[in-house]
């Protein structure tokens, strides 16, 4: 059986666990992690006859070789040594889906690493680059990057978007309501930082930083005195002196980078600590001055000496207020950091608050454990948010999540995987398609 069919059988197996899970939700929530456990060893014993059984013992793996989908493709021209040139390698996947909020999505999307530098110490480079366009006249187009520069003397992250989109808001706090207020907007996102390594794996740097929102729509707004309807967002703009039609948020930042990761695509071990102090200021357009705090924390912790892939991974990161105001769509939430990765088993969006923490765990281990084709992850996250105006506190509410993936590798030398994850939250269930593991 090659590995399209075990994809296919994959995701029939998580179409009938999403239909039954989308009924019973969290009461049953166990019940996930163990049909990832019976889809595992399903997809074990299917690739035996390509991947032997393989203990944790260097005698009987030291003749496995890590393999993509590749090499089961094209078997004749297998190349398993890491190549000598250093090249430019990407993986594009179409981008076809559907959201009420949305409707149709089409579009396209690719996952790109590179070196920049001819010194083999020079760190990989990644970024994504995704356009989409859906049945409600709605493009999304984004280009995200961290990029190392030659023997890693500097370090550029960036985040750019022009986004016409549709997003449905439920206030602010992980205790708001579960009411949908619909929202039309416009948003230019430029989000620039370059950083100079000032000893090994730490870096010291500047950026600036610009969001832009207009043509802003409150579905649901209604201010006339007969049917008032006074939505999440046009409250808290008009109290915190925001034009609730279109804002600008322009401001610089002070950075700190500490990364110690073995590779930036999919680590197996180190560190990786981002803090970013961003300043708003008016007289770089902003309507109003606001000082914000990003802190971000991840390591990754090996189970295994012969197997890298088998270990458990942990992502940390809060944004928070420090002084003055912030726009509403500027406000962190779910779904909405750099890689838009967060947030597995809510709908993006869905959380949002003036000071916002984030927890994930995941377990990641071998199933074909000799090619080391495929593999899965365990994952669990939680989600709290604060409001001041409605005297939610962070940590007063919690909003857990958990659920299951495949991993599929597509590029053995940059450590590429294609990622299908079914998440189950809070009244809500999903799947998701990367093209690079989510942290």
């Amino acid at each position: 059986m090659n590995i399209f069919k075990i994809i296919h059988v994959f995701l029939l197996l998580s179409q009938i666990l999403y239909s039954y899970l989308n009924l019973l939700l969290l009461k049953f929530m166990k019940q996930a992690f163990l049909s990832m456990i019976l889809v595992s060893l399903l997809l074990g014993i299917t690739f035996q006859g390509k991947s032997q059984k393989v203990s944790d013992s260097s005698n009987k793996i030291k003749d496995c070789q890590q393999e993509d989908v590749f090499d089961l493709i094209f078997t004749k021209k297998k190349i398993l040594e890491f190549p000598t040139k250093r090249k430019l390698r990407f993986i594009a996947i179409p981008v076809i889906s559907y959201s009420p909020t949305t409707g149709i999505q089409f579009g396209a999307g690719a996952s790109v690493s590179w070196p920049w530098g001819s010194d083999p110490s020079t760190r990989l480079s990644a970024g994504i680059i995704q356009a989409v366009w859906t049945t409600e006249r709605q493009v999304m187009i984004q280009l995200k990057n961290n990029i190392y520069t030659d023997r890693n003397k500097w370090f550029i992250q960036t985040d750019w978007r022009l986004y016409f989109f549709r997003l449905a808001t439920y206030g602010l706090s992980t205790g708001c309501g579960d009411t949908p207020y619909p929202m039309l907007f416009n948003w230019i996102k430029f989000h620039n930082v370059v950083s100079r390594e000032v000893v090994s794996d730490l870096y010291i740097g500047l950026g600036y930083h610009l969001d832009y929102h207009y043509d802003i729509r409150d579905e649901s707004l209604d201010t006339t005195d007969n049917n008032q309807v006074i939505t999440p967002h046009y409250s808290y703009s008009i109290d915190h002196g925001f034009d609730p039609g279109q804002y600008l948020s322009s401001g610089i930042s002070a950075n700190v980078v500490y990364d110690s990761r073995d590779n930036i695509i999919s680590p197996y071990k180190g560190f990786y600590v981002n803090l970013n102090y961003r300043y708003d200021l008016t007289w770089l357009g902003s309507q109003k001055t606001g000082l914000r705090l990003w802190a971000e924390f991840r390591t990754y912790i090996g189970i295994s000496k012969v197997a890298p892939r088998h270990l458990v991974a942990f992502w940390l990161f809060g944004n928070f207020k420090v002084a003055g105001d912030s726009p509403y769509l500027v406000l962190m939430s779910s779904g909405f950091d750099q890689m838009n990765s967060s947030g597995r088993g809510y709908k993006q969006g869905r959380w949002r608050g003036e000071n916002f923490v984030y927890g994930e765990v995941e377990y990641r281990f071998p199933i074909s454990t000799c090619t080391g084709i495929l593999g899965g992850v365990l994952f669990g996250n939680v989600t709290t948010a604060s409001d001041k105006g409605s005297g939610v506190h962070l940590f007063g509410y919690l909003k857990p999540a958990a659920g299951f993936g495949l991993r599929i590798m597509v590029g053995k030398f940059d450590r590429t995987n294609l990622c299908v994850d079914f998440a189950l939250g809070e009244n809500f269930t999903g799947f998701y398609l990367q093209a690079t593991d989510i942290f």
